[in-house]
């Protein structure tokens, strides 16, 4: 046994690899590996709550491996989103949220990459600059931390509603920290983990992926799956703009990241979501609903408006982000309605844990 592997990394990622199974644990018959990996996405944290497992494979493994790479720090919480701290065993930490979403739903928000490259102006993430892309297990991983810390507060969750999901949370947003595509590699393999049948088997559809708009990522996954949710971050379809809003966005053209977009449709036959991070005084205006519009043109989409989560220190042009008020938010939103657009607005949600859109990295 190679004593720097990690069960997560050898089952979790290295599961969708048989000979690289085979050669982590050579000896090991394929339904014990199974059985250790569905332990795994039940949430156990050690070897002794893996009660279908013979005492004595259960010592050799403790000797060599440990059953998660990563271990939450810290949690903050309010009444309706908990934000945990996780570190990696290299010691970098990620954070990753957990939001009610009324009545006894929950969504997990999970991070791709620790800290940031893309360098947006309104996200506290990008001013951590990049330390390195998450492995598929360690993305997978905060899905299950979130998991446990659900399952210490269910005595709260009424008999009634236990009967409504088989799930604790019901759905995925992989909008946390980083740029997913541009890990796309470790996206991919976490989203089958999400999704494998035989594990924590979560329908493509309750997964949701947020990107500034990567063309070489939006090609892949249009051409060759996995057909989930799919969001862009435009906040403008402005160009000059845009770009500098989302210095990424210079070498992603909006004429390109539209072409993936309706060739994802076409091949997914789901609808997009255009997440507008809305900018007080800055992308509030009549030409930038209308570029909206014009960018949304033969595309199925719904609008998010996520009015700006405060964050110390962002500044645009050297004058502080502030949000936007509430004529420029009614007003806004007005526009697009009246270009016939169905518009959503996210307000507020996680933003007392610093754990809503934007905020991630405090």
């Amino acid at each position: 046994m190679e004593k720097t592997a990690t069960l997560s990394r050898g089952f979790l990622s290295a599961l969708l690899c048989d000979n690289e199974i085979e050669s982590l644990l050579p000896d090991m018959p394929k339904y014990r590996v199974r059985q250790i990996y569905k332990w795994i996405l039940k949430g156990a944290g050690s070897f002794d709550q893996m009660t279908d497992i013979p005492a004595p494979l259960k010592e050799e493994l403790k000797k060599h491996f440990k059953v998660l790479s990563s271990a939450p720090v810290s949690c903050h919480e309010d009444g309706s989103s908990k934000k945990i701290v996780i570190e990696c065993a290299d010691g970098v930490k990620i954070e990753s949220v957990l939001l009610k979403d009324g009545g006894y739903r929950f969504t997990a928000c999970v991070s791709t990459q620790a800290g940031c490259s893309c360098g947006c102006v309104f996200c506290k993430t990008g001013t951590l600059g990049f330390k390195r892309d998450l492995e598929a297990a360690e993305i997978a991983e905060q899905y299950l931390h979130l998991m446990n810390l659900q399952k210490n507060s269910d005595r709260e969750q009424p008999a009634e509603d236990k009967n409504k999901t088989s799930h604790i949370i019901d759905s995925i947003v992989i909008m946390g920290m980083g740029e997913p595509f541009l890990n796309f590699k470790s996206l991919t393999e976490a989203v089958e983990i999400f999704t494998d049948p035989e594990g924590l088997n979560i329908s493509k559809r309750r997964i949701t992926v947020s990107t500034c708009g990567i063309c070489r990522g939006l090609f892949d996954i249009a051409r060759n799956g996995p057909y989930i949710k799919l969001a862009l971050s435009l906040a403008t379809a402005d160009e000059k703009l845009r770009t500098s809003l989302m210095p990424v966005t210079r070498h992603n053209p909006l004429s390109e990241v539209k072409k993936a977009l309706l060739l994802f449709q076409k091949k997914s036959g789901s609808r997009i979501t255009l997440e507008i991070p809305l900018l007080g005084g800055i992308n509030t205006n009549a030409k930038d609903a209308a570029s909206i519009r014009g960018f949304a043109e033969g595309l199925s989409v719904i609008v998010n408006i996520i009015p700006w989560n405060p964050v110390a220190g962002l500044e645009y042009n050297g004058i502080p982000l502030r949000e936007p008020d509430k004529k420029e938010l009614t007003e806004y939103i007005a526009m697009l309605e009246n270009f016939k657009m169905k518009v959503t607005t996210r307000l507020h949600k996680g933003r007392n844990v610093m754990g809503a859109c934007g905020q991630l990295g405090n």
